[in-house]
C-alpha cells in the first residue's frame, strides 16, 4: 500500500522528500497542493514533472480516491464514490446552493443502525472512518469547486453564480457519526480551525445515540444537532428504527433538548415520510397519519424545534413507498395547527441516488 502524504506531518514530508534527494522546500510546496485536495501528484505543476511522476509510482495524496462521479440534472448536486486505502468505499455530496456549498460526508465505511427505509445499512457496517478520512472529502469537494471557478459552469435559477469554497458541513451521510464520535470531533475541530468553517454551520445528525449526544454536549461547541426521528411512538419507531430498542424517544429527546438548550439552538427533527402497499397493492400512510401528526405535535409542543418532512426517497431493495402530496402536506398542517415549526424539505440530487436516505456503500460493483 503507497504511504499517504496527507496523513504524514509536515516533518516526515520533509524527511520524505530529501530522501529522495529533493530540497527541503518542496515539502512546503506539497503541503500547500495536500491542504487543497489535489488528487494526484500530476497535478503539482511548481513541482518538477519527473519529481511528480516519481511521487505519483511511490506515493498517494489522500486517503480517498475518487472512483466514481455523478452529477445531477441541475448541475447543482455532484456524488463521489471514494475508495478507502483498504478498498473499503463510501460517499460524499457536494450541494450547491444559493446560501453556500454545503458538503454532506460519510462517518462510517456501511453501517449498523439497520433502519428499515434507508440504503446506508443494506450492506452492514464496515468500519469507522478516522479523522482524515472524514476531513479528505472536504478536500474532494473543495477540489471540485476549484474546477467550478475556472469554468463557471454552475449557475443558479436566480442567475449568480455559486463558485465559493465549501461553507457549510452536514455529517449525514453513510454511517451513524456517534459511533464515531471521536473521530467526528476529530473532524470537525479541524474543519473549523483550518478552514475556518463556523460552528453553526456545521450540523451533525443522529438517530440517537444518546451517549454520543452526552459527549456532544459535555464537547460544547455550539454546533446544529438533528435527530432522525421518524416515528413519534417508541412502538413504530422500533418498527422501523431497532435502535429505538436501546434508546427510546424520551431519552434521546432529553438528550437532544439538553445538547441545543445549552447552545439556545434549534433542534432539528428529520421526519422521513412512508407509505406500504396494502395486500391489494394500494399506498397505505405508515408514520404521516394524521394521528400520528397529532402524537408527534404532543412529543414536540413548545420546543425549540425545526421538523424537516421529508417524503420517502426510492431504495430499490426496500419495500416502501413515498406518500402523495397531499398527504405530506395534510401531515405538515397539522403540525403548524399545533404551533410545530415545520418545513418540507427540497432533496437535492434524487437522480443520483444522493438525496437523504439513498447513500450506500455501493462496493465494486458501482465501478462497472
Amino acid at each position: 500500500m503507497k504511504p499517504v502524504l496527507f496523513n504524514f506531518t509536515d516533518a516526515q514530508i520533509t524527511e520524505f522528500v530529501t530522501e529522495l534527494g529533493q530540497p527541503k522546500f518542496r515539502a512546503r510546496q506539497i503541503r500547500d497542493w495536500l491542504n487543497r485536495g489535489a488528487p494526484d501528484f500530476s497535478v503539482m505543476k511548481n513541482l518538477p514533472e519527473s519529481l511528480r511522476a516519481q511521487l505519483n509510482e511511490i506515493a498517494q495524496t489522500l486517503p480517498v480516491r475518487v472512483v466514481k462521479k455523478l452529477e445531477s440534472s441541475d448541475r447543482q448536486t455532484t456524488k463521489f464514490l471514494l475508495e478507502l486505502g483498504d478498498g473499503e468505499q463510501i460517499e460524499c455530496v457536494l450541494m450547491r446552493t444559493s446560501y453556500g456549498n454545503s458538503v454532506c460526508v460519510s462517518s462510517q465505511a456501511g453501517c449498523a443502525m439497520g433502519c428499515k427505509f434507508c440504503a446506508s445499512t443494506l450492506l452492514g457496517l464496515k468500519r469507522n472512518l478516522t479523522t482524515n478520512e472524514i476531513f479528505a472529502q472536504i478536500l474532494v469537494a473543495q477540489w471540485e469547486l476549484r474546477g467550478d471557478r475556472e469554468s463557471d459552469r454552475h449557475i443558479h435559477p436566480n442567475g449568480d453564480a455559486n463558485n465559493g469554497d465549501v461553507s457549510h458541513i452536514v455529517v449525514m451521510g453513510t454511517g451513524e457519526p456517534l459511533q464515531n464520535t471521536e473521530n467526528v470531533i476529530g473532524f470537525i475541530e479541524r474543519a473549523n480551525s483550518d478552514m475556518g468553517i463556523g460552528w453553526r454551520k456545521i450540523t451533525v445528525s443522529t438517530c440517537g445515540i444518546v451517549p454520543g449526544i452526552k459527549k456532544l454536549t459535555e464537547w460544547g461547541r455550539p454546533i446544529n444537532l438533528a435527530i432522525s426521528l421518524h416515528a413519534p411512538t417508541d412502538e413504530l419507531r422500533s418498527r422501523i428504527m431497532p435502535i429505538n430498542n436501546k434508546y427510546p424517544l424520551s431519552d434521546v429527546l432529553h438528550a437532544a433538548f439538553e445538547f441545543s438548550g445549552l447552545h439556545n439552538r434549534q433542534l432539528m427533527i428529520e421526519y422521513i415520510l412512508l407509505a406500504v402497499r396494502n395486500e391489494n397493492g394500494e399506498p397505505e400512510l405508515l408514520n404521516c397519519t394524521p394521528e400520528y401528526a397529532e402524537k408527534l405535535s404532543d412529543l414536540l409542543r413548545g420546543k425549540n424545534c425545526m421538523v424537516n418532512l421529508i417524503p420517502w426517497n426510492t431504495v430499490d431493495e426496500r419495500d416502501f413507498v413515498s406518500p402523495s402530496g397531499n398527504a405530506v402536506h395534510r401531515f405538515q398542517d397539522i403540525l403548524i395547527k399545533n404551533g410545530i415549526h415545520t418545513r418540507i424539505r427540497r432533496e437535492r440530487g434524487n437522480d443520483i441516488g444522493s438525496a437523504c436516505g439513498q447513500l450506500r456503500l455501493n462496493n465494486k460493483k458501482v465501478n462497472k
